[in-house]
């Protein structure tokens, strides 16, 4: 018996719902667009469009819907990624940046559809949360000065250098 997920997130987009779920699932493994429901004759979007997108990003559920131009993302919702490396957090920002993205601090970034993410390394937690207060402080004081996380650079600064 299948499992129920009880929640999924709702992203709601002007126009673009179908292009962005193609983007994202083209960013993460055991990631596919699940259905789409198109907007029939007399229906609030063109006839043929996408009305939802059900998507899976990395095993998690995601519907998309063309909803119009009210609403907008904010910084308020961001879709964290845990990454194991550099290399990783380098594709990942460079992708989401691409066509007209947006750098934030701190790992933060929109892309450009709007919706907030955070590409953020495994090993960022450690190096601030360390136990020892002086190297939790430098690799802190390191990241607030950087958009991109450079692991390199917090390593360099928690340990002294």
């Amino acid at each position: 018996m299948a499992v129920r997920k009880k929640i999924t997130p709702f992203l709601w987009f002007d126009h673009q719902a179908e292009e962005a779920a193609q983007l994202y699932v083209s960013l993460f493994p055991q990631s596919k667009i699940l259905s789409v429901a198109r907007y029939g004759e007399g229906g609030p979007g063109p006839a043929g469009s996408a009305m939802t997108v059900n998507f899976e990003l990395a095993g998690q559920e995601f519907i998309a819907l063309n909803g119009g131009p009210m609403y907008k993302f904010t910084e308020a919702v961001s879709l964290m990624v845990d990454c194991e490396d550099q290399q990783e957090v380098d594709r990942l920002w460079n992708r989401l940046l691409a066509d007209g993205g947006e750098e934030s601090m701190c790992g933060w970034l929109k892309d450009r559809f709007g919706l907030s993410w955070q590409i953020i390394p495994t090993v960022l937690s450690q190096l601030i949360g360390d136990p020892n207060p002086e190297k939790a402080r430098r690799a802190t004081q390191a990241m607030l000065q950087m958009k991109k996380i450079d692991i390199a650079a917090l390593q360099r600064a928690h340990a002294g250098g």
